[in-house]
């Protein structure tokens, strides 16, 4: 049986403008990977209603989970929550629940609820929290779509507290092999070897050492340990060098 799909949007004029790097991307990679969960499309869109509107209807009906990041700030350009609530045709304002988090969170630090942070207690009718244990505003959970922040350390927390409670399938091995021989020389052989092991996916990803020489790491996946490792012994045979 296949594993569950994911699919992620990452929402920020910032990261298309280049002023910020997405780290979230690749942290939420790893950790599907190792849930079980296989990430098959991510996406990075603008701060404009239609689009995030049409996109999350989109992804939502194609996967599994559809995981967001950003967009759930306290500005006037954070506009995911009532993005994603018209794309899932919910209502959306400041939910009760949401709010007291928020103001006891507030309280402890001594500084008022204004109208400005409270923007970040809007919550879709029908939404889970998803709890937020660093700056405690929360994302939330509607239909299959989880609504993260895009502050990494933010996002990598409210993760880490959803994904436990989301069904994955079997974790994916890998293993790889460095192989100094340019993917020129080294297709072919690969090319038999993944025709002849269907179970398992092999990828060939180059690289130029700082002394000029070319080479690929190999990379073998497959829900299958035992499947890996026959596929690795063979690899080591065809390039010796490299064991």
């Amino acid at each position: 049986m296949s594993n569950p799909t994911a699919a992620m949007l990452v929402i920020g004029d910032e990261i298309l403008s280049g002023r910020t790097r997405d780290s979230n991307m690749n942290h939420l990679a790893k950790a599907l990977t190792e849930h079980g969960i296989a990430l098959q499309e991510a996406r990075m869109i603008s701060d404009d209603h239609a689009t995030i509107v049409r996109q999350v209807r989109e992804m939502a009906g194609a996967y599994d989970q559809v995981f967001t990041s950003g967009g759930i700030g306290p500005t006037h350009d954070d506009i995911t929550a009532e993005a994603v609530a018209d794309a899932m045709g919910a209502a959306c304002g400041v939910r009760e629940d949401a709010r007291a988090i928020l103001q006891a969170h507030y309280d402890r630090s001594g500084q008022e609820l204004n109208e400005a942070r409270l923007r970040m207690a809007r919550i879709p009718d029908g939404a889970a929290l998803i709890d937020n244990p660093v700056s405690a505003a929360p994302g939330f959970t509607l239909g299959n779509v989880h609504v993260m922040a895009g502050v990494p350390k933010i996002f990598e927390a409210m993760l880490a507290g959803l994904l436990p409670t989301l069904t994955g399938g079997a974790p994916v091995i890998s293993d790889s092999l460095r192989v100094e021989r340019g993917e020129g020389d080294i297709a072919a052989p690969l090319g038999d070897l993944a025709e002849a092991h269907p179970e398992v996916s092999i990828g060939s990803y180059p690289f130029q050492s700082s002394n000029g020489k070319y080479g690929s790491n190999v990379v073998v996946r497959s829900q299958d340990g035992a499947a890996v490792e026959v596929v690795m012994e063979k690899l080591r045979g065809l390039f010796p060098e490299a064991a």
